[in-house]
């Protein structure tokens, strides 16, 4: 349940297993109204990192109830915990601009398995009945190796879900995302996807108390952080009356705390009514990349 400022919260959850209006039937719908308040807000309305982080806690918990499990408890077969790990997530038709203080929000999520260890769910927003935006999350299920560190981590099928439908409509961002990771993918949104030297590169070193989750991961909204801090510097004019349209983040990879990494950017170009970029993360003492992070943003 989302916790907001005021107490008349509804949520409403429908199962789908069989009467489904897609061509694969959602695994499970829920749909939240949440007052905005300054939380929720940022200078130029809704505020990104908030809704990000809220559709992934809506999709944990979403997993944890398909699986029977009052909260998440997730582990393997020697006890080892086991975490949902996204590694792709998309923003389409993003108008958040024009959210305000007191305004409803409505998020309808549903959510689907797309493989033995992939989930996606899927995030519709509306303000005041008016569609504000759509947007989809690829999870994969996880376990740190022997080593215990971020850098290496493998997948685990965890058990109790239904069975994945064979149809590859309901994964063509996870099979996007795979073709990036695997360097089979050559361009998207019209950027190339290659060695290039970047155009300009900004180091962080993230904060443990502030971009880290409570399992120890880089947390996937300061990956967005990241990159949205990186526009303030290399397009200050452009960025500071621009809101995000559309935003696709491909996952690679993690750091330790105490490690840096360095926001790279490969492109960036003007189009009408605003601007796009292709920025990409990595770990900086051994240039590995983290994400690749595809975005649009139109000015207010």
């Amino acid at each position: 349940m989302p916790v907001t400022e005021q107490a008349d919260n509804y949520t409403s959850a429908v199962p789908l297993w069989e009467d489904a209006q897609d061509d694969v039937p959602w695994l499970s719908s829920e749909t939240n109204t949440y007052l905005l308040g300054m939380p929720q807000l940022c200078l130029r309305g809704l505020s990104e990192s908030w809704l990000l982080k809220e559709l992934g806690h809506r999709h944990w918990m979403t997993l944890a109830r398909l699986a029977g499990q009052s909260g998440p408890s997730f582990a393997d077969e020697q006890g080892a915990p086991v975490y949902a790990a996204f590694c792709a997530l998309s923003v389409r038709e993003a108008d958040f601009g024009d959210a305000r203080e007191n305004e409803n929000l409505r998020i309808t999520t549903k959510l689907r398995r797309i493989s033995r260890t992939q989930m996606m769910s899927q995030h519709r927003l509306h303000l005041s009945d008016r569609a504000v935006g759509t947007v989809e999350m690829i999870s994969t299920f996880v376990r740190r190796t022997a080593g215990g560190g971020n850098h290496s981590v493998s997948r685990f099928g965890v058990p109790g879900f239904p069975p994945a439908f064979d149809k590859s409509s309901t994964a063509e961002l996870a099979s996007y995302a795979a073709a990036i990771r695997s360097g089979r993918a050559a361009k998207h949104m019209g950027f190339p996807i290659d060695d290039r030297p970047a155009h300009w590169t900004l180091k962080f070193d993230p904060c443990p108390s502030q971009d880290f989750n409570g399992a120890g991961f880089l947390y996937f909204s300061s990956f967005v952080s990241f990159v949205d801090r990186a526009e303030w510097q290399f397009a200050r004019q452009l960025s500071a009356n621009a809101t995000t349209f559309r935003r696709d983040v491909f996952f690679s990879g993690n750091i330790d705390p105490g490690e840096t990494l360095c926001a790279e950017l490969m492109d960036l170009r003007r189009c009408p009514g605003g601007f796009s970029h292709h920025t990409k993360l990595v770990r900086e003492h051994d240039g590995n990349t983290l994400a690749h992070v595809f975005t649009v943003r139109h000015a207010r």
